[in-house]
């Protein structure tokens, strides 16, 4: 058979010949809409490779952006990686030490940015020792940016051939604990990846499809989206804005099928459409990921005839690991059975391996009832960070996830939580994650957060924070006897305390560290009084 380097040029290649036609839409932070094409998008890409080339950029040198989702921001995924580059995407929502520390890490050359985050830019430049260029993406009107920066060059340009495993692309976690490490993506790895997204099992992305992701394109890769979507030749919907009304005006305007968020964005569009009777009328099925989705966001979406994926992953998975999919006699289920099916995590695609372990590293059985560490293997998950002197798998190549889950007989995989997130009481867990689920379905709450408190006899017992729904008055008491309906008695909260908004990582997610630091101090009112409660 013949030899074909899988590179991803080759996805944008295809769109040009197969989809040039193909709308690419682009709703800009200042509030224009345009419009262009694979074809252009390729074209531009191939400028674009030559701009660098000119500048003095070689192959495998870094090359970040810190920008939003748009159309300029695409054609650099395709330039930087069609040239030979890295590309570095650079998440604008990290600390000053954190973007001082990335960019120095990955010793990026040339740093292309959205006009919004110029006063970013501004205060790190001094901090910034190896970026030697800096183009705006979308400057003020009338001055020079990215286009005018492209446009000097003809186009006449014929993508870097080479070893499929050569790098492409370097994304750093968010550094939760620690400095963000690097994880370096390959062409073979992002490409394995993107044609298991086109599985109708994961995204389900054809040429039918009205693409629009709502997670950033500095975000584990918008989730694969600007790769499988060219693959694929579906339209490509690209916004710079997330506020829910012009999220759902795009999805009228552009009849949006297929979406992707985490549910923190979900649970924003659900308020507005709740308080304005907005719709999204085309929407057919949307992946949601980052954390877990409640159970009552996904009966709002099934409600309104919208398919729910319910995906698991992380930077370092590219970033699906698992992703949701009706099984065979998922319509026999009735409407319970098929929301707890669809509140799991959903099963790996081809490619993806998962196991589960204890703490002696003993593997645990897939009977949906032992909990364990969850490690995972594949040929699009990491093997060692970026400038890391050690391997960040163990000798069989399985890559612990720091997550809690079970494994199903039926082969699907439920997250119960981060393993430094699990609630400890009494020598068993308690998962933060079925509490805030249990905590959500209860209308008048918005958000919850669920962390362990020391306690003088169980170790540690769960305080629970909610965030009231705009004009809610919900009680502590009207929540705790909905809870009681979902979780174990002696899973319910020791106490809940209202907050007005709850602190989220720089990925969209909740921040249980800030969240423990904030209530590092708080003890339950008659601890001692209460260790005997059921």
């Amino acid at each position: 058979m013949q030899d074909w380097s899988l590179r991803v040029t080759r996805l944008i290649d295809h769109a040009e010949r197969e989809h040039g036609d193909g709308e690419v839409v682009t709703a800009w932070a200042d509030g224009r809409l345009t419009r262009t094409n694979w074809r252009n998008v390729a074209r531009d890409a191939r400028k674009m490779a030559q701009a660098l080339e000119r500048l003095g950029i070689n192959r495998g040198d870094r090359v970040a952006t810190l920008a939003m989702n748009h159309e300029h921001h695409l054609i650099a995924w395709y330039g930087t990686t069609g040239m030979g580059g890295v590309l570095h995407t650079i998440n604008p929502r990290l600390f000053d030490d954190q973007l001082d520390y990335i960019a120095n890490h990955a010793e990026d050359r040339v740093l292309f940015y959205d006009r919004v985050f110029t006063p970013i830019v501004e205060r790190m430049k001094p901090k910034w020792k190896t970026i030697e260029h800096y183009i705006c993406f979308d400057p003020e009107p009338g001055q020079p940016g990215f286009r005018e920066w492209i446009d000097s060059e003809d186009g006449n340009y014929t993508w870097i051939d080479g070893d499929e495993r050569e790098p492409i692309g370097l994304c750093y976690t968010s550094g939760t604990t620690g400095n963000p490490k690097g994880v370096l993506y390959e062409h073979r790895s992002t490409m394995l990846h993107t044609l298991s997204q086109l599985s109708p099992d994961i995204m389900g992305i054809s040429k039918q499809a009205i693409v629009l992701p709502i997670v950033p394109m500095f975000h584990a890769n918008a989730w694969g989206v600007p790769w499988a979507a060219p693959a694929a030749g579906a339209k490509l919907v690209l916004s710079a804005d997330y506020r829910p009304e012009k999220m759902c005006q795009l999805f009228r305007d552009e009849r949006v099928t297929h979406s992707a968020g985490v549910p923190t964005v979900w649970l924003t569009m659900i308020e507005h459409v709740e308080r304005t009777g907005d719709t999204f009328p085309d929407l057919q099925q949307v992946t949601i990921g980052g954390s877990a989705a409640p159970r009552a966001m996904i009966r709002w979406l099934r409600e309104r005839g919208v398919r729910v994926g319910h995906a698991w992953g992380m930077t370092e998975t590219s970033p699906i690991g698992t992703c949701g999919a009706p099984p065979q006699g998922f319509d026999e289920m009735s409407d319970d059975e098929q929301v707890e099916y669809i509140a799991r995590q959903g099963r790996v695609p081809f490619g993806v391996e998962l196991r589960i372990v204890d703490d002696e590293g003993n593997v645990q059985p897939r009977d949906g009832k032992s909990s364990g560490r969850l490690q995972c293997r594949g040929p699009w998950v990491i093997k060692r960070y970026f400038k890391a002197e050690q391997d960040a798998t163990d000798e069989e190549q399985w890559f612990d996830t720091g997550d809690v889950a079970v494994l199903h007989p039926d082969g699907t995989m439920q997250i119960t939580d981060r393993s430094k997130d699990v609630i400890k009481s009494g020598g068993e867990w308690i998962s933060s994650i079925e509490l805030e689920n249990a905590a959500v379905g209860c209308g008048g709450v918005t958000e919850a957060a669920a962390i362990g408190i020391p306690h003088p006899k169980w170790d540690e017992r769960p305080l629970l924070c909610v965030v009231r729904a705009k004009g809610s008055s919900i009680t502590e008491g009207e929540i705790r006897d909905h809870m009681k309906k979902h979780v174990a008695s002696w899973w319910m909260p020791d106490a809940i305390e209202f907050v007005d908004e709850l602190p989220h990582t720089a990925t969209g997610k909740l921040s249980k560290l800030q969240l423990r630091q904030q209530f590092k101090d708080y003890r339950f009112r008659n601890a001692e009084e209460m260790v005997g409660r059921d």
